[in-house]
């Protein structure tokens, strides 16, 4: 392939937004940020790019895998392409503002992925997402979920389902072990494959430093998904420990406090990246994941102020892609011209909020991004709107 045929070539899973998925994406982004800002969430735009232990530290092993690297030119250091935006508004939170109470935070902006999350996936997700720093009650972790509820509905999906998970209930069960990052990283993937084969495997080898009370807790987590039964049935099943009957708890009281959309569990699951310490969530709809959140109280801990947090994040070009496609934007059709009062109309119309396209000459019969439905005629020396005659 020649250099001229390969240069308009894009890197695999990035692709240009066309006119009408663009204009979509707009829409949400805006419905989004409005929907945030109704209750009360201040925006804030961190960069694409900073240094790289300042992206990464308490994030864990699966964000650095999907953090592009570079050399700075200037400085000579590592800078990271953020994957996620969380940690920098941590950082914002923290140092920036350093507010004492409650602080509403949300973004939205482009990512960047090494590896697109899942087959078809864009490698550069545009994220929006919303976070609420100072308060360790379930109140946050509630609010997290029904504005991520709220957005998603108010965009047009359907049959909204919460899926709900703690990863308190692991760590307890794990608590005093001596298991090294590789050995855990392998635990939490056999509990999310729900692999018994592995775990069993994983477990055994660590029968001097893992208590059969918490082998038998880890068996047991396998079979922990469904509906509200789940829970009960965990308390049953799990040793009681503290932190365990604490997670059961919040998952109690944040599913009763759910509207009308399907609620499940997975106690197994553990996807996503490692700075969760609480509840978690994942909200699916047209038969997709399409926003994930939870609780991260340690988040700002590297950055100096280590408080609570909770919020959410969803990718805005996943969400277009499940919806049905807008239809095109009403729009007047005009001529163009310099005849008397024809500008002045058309600007009255703009800045009524109405999209005005001119005709240039010889193109009359072209379609474009616009439906033009109505045309803006002269007649008795005044520009008027009328409904645009089509023809066959």
């Amino acid at each position: 392939m020649s250099a001229w045929s390969s240069s308009w070539q894009l890197p695999e899973q990035i692709a240009d937004v066309l006119p009408s998925e663009a204009r979509h994406i707009e829409e949400l982004r805006r419905l989004f940020l409005d929907t945030a800002r109704s209750y009360g969430y201040e925006l804030v735009m961190p960069p694409l790019l900073e240094h790289l232990e300042s992206l990464l530290t308490g994030s864990g092993e699966a964000l650095d895998l999907q953090t592009f690297k570079l050399v700075d030119q200037l400085s000579g250091r590592t800078l990271g392409l953020r994957a996620d935006t969380t940690s920098q508004v941590a950082r914002i939170d923290a140092h920036l503002l350093n507010r004492s109470g409650v602080t509403r935070l949300c973004y939205c902006g482009p990512v960047l992925h090494t590896r697109a999350e899942r087959p078809h996936a864009t490698r550069e997700p545009l994220q929006f997402g919303a976070e609420i720093y100072g308060h360790a009650g379930l109140e946050a972790d509630l609010e997290a979920q029904l504005l991520a509820l709220e957005g998603l509905g108010a965009a047009g999906v359907t049959k909204l389902a919460v899926d709900m998970a703690d990863v308190r209930i692991v760590s307890s069960l794990l608590q005093g072990t001596t298991l090294n990052a590789t050995t855990l990283a392998h635990i939490h993937a056999a509990l999310a494959a729900k692999d018994a084969s592995e775990l069993d495997s994983l477990t055994s080898r660590l029968n001097g430093s893992i208590s059969s009370a918490a082998r038998e807790g880890l068996k047991a987590l396998l079979h922990l998904y469904g509906d509200e039964k789940v829970l009960a049935e965990a308390e049953k099943a799990l040793p009681p420990l503290q932190g365990i009957r604490d997670a059961l708890h919040s998952l109690a009281w944040l599913a009763s406090h759910m509207p009308d959309v399907k609620v499940s569990f997975d106690l197994a699951d553990l996807n996503g990246y490692a700075y969760y310490s609480g509840t978690r969530f994942a909200i699916y709809g047209q038969g997709a994941e399409l926003a994930r959140g939870g609780r991260y109280d340690e988040v700002g801990a590297v950055f100096g102020r280590s408080r609570p947090a909770a919020g959410f994040s969803l990718d805005l070009k996943e969400l277009v892609r499940v919806l049905p496609p807008h239809p095109l934007k009403a729009a007047i059709r005009a001529p163009w011209g310099e005849i008397d009062g024809l500008r002045a109309a058309i600007a009255r119309l703009r800045a009524s909020g109405e999209t005005v396209v001119c005709v240039l000459p010889g193109h009359e019969h072209e379609v474009s991004e616009f439906d033009c439905d109505r045309e803006l005629t002269v007649g008795a020396g005044q520009w008027v709107v009328q409904p645009l005659q089509k023809s066959a």
